[in-house]
C-alpha cells in the first residue's frame, strides 16, 4: 500500500487532513500512531482559522520528522527542513494554485456559516482527499 493510499484511508476513516497525512509517516520515522495523531489534530482544516491546509501543514510535519533538528544549535538541520517545507509548498501550490485551506475548498470554515456551507457541499468529502494524496505523493517524491 502506498503512502497515499494510507493517507487517503485515514482521512475516510474521520481523521482530518493533518492527521491523514502524519499518520501515514509516522511509524515509518519512530512516532507512533495515536501520539501522531494527537499531535495533528490541532491542524486540519487549516487549524480552522483560514489558513494553511492540513494536509501541508501535516506533511511539513513529516519533513520534520526526517530531517528535523534535535539540537539547538543545528543550524543545517533547520535550514534544510526550512527549504524543503517551502520546496514542498511550491511543489504543492504547482498543482493546487494554493496552500489555504479557504482557497482550496473555497469556503472560510473558520466560520460556523462558511463551515455549513463546505458540509453542504460536500467539500470534505469531495475535495480534501485530493489535497491529501496530492500531499503524500509530493512527499515520496521528496523523501527519495
Amino acid at each position: 500500500m502506498t503512502n497515499s493510499d494510507k493517507a487517503a484511508g485515514i482521512f475516510k476513516e474521520g481523521f482530518s487532513c493533518s492527521m491523514a497525512v502524519l499518520g501515514a509517516y509516522c511509524e515509518q520515522f519512530g512516532l507512533d500512531k495515536n501520539l501522531a495523531y494527537k499531535i495533528s489534530s490541532g491542524f486540519g482544516g487549516g487549524m480552522h482559522l483560514d489558513q494553511t491546509c492540513g494536509a501541508v501543514t501535516g506533511a511539513f510535519m513529516v519533513l520534520g520528522l526526517k530531517y528535523g533538528r534535535t539540537r539547538a544549535d543545528d543550524i543545517e538541520a533547520k535550514t534544510k527542513v526550512v527549504k524543503l517545507t517551502n520546496e514542498f509548498a511550491k511543489k504543492f501550490m504547482a498543482r493546487h494554485k494554493n496552500i489555504t485551506c479557504t482557497a482550496l475548498i473555497g469556503h472560510d470554515i473558520s466560520t460556523p456559516q462558511g463551515f455549513e456551507a463546505a458540509k453542504k457541499q460536500d467539500a470534505f468529502k469531495h475535495l480534501c482527499p485530493r489535497y491529501v494524496i496530492s500531499a503524500a505523493e509530493i512527499l515520496d517524491e521528496m523523501l527519495g
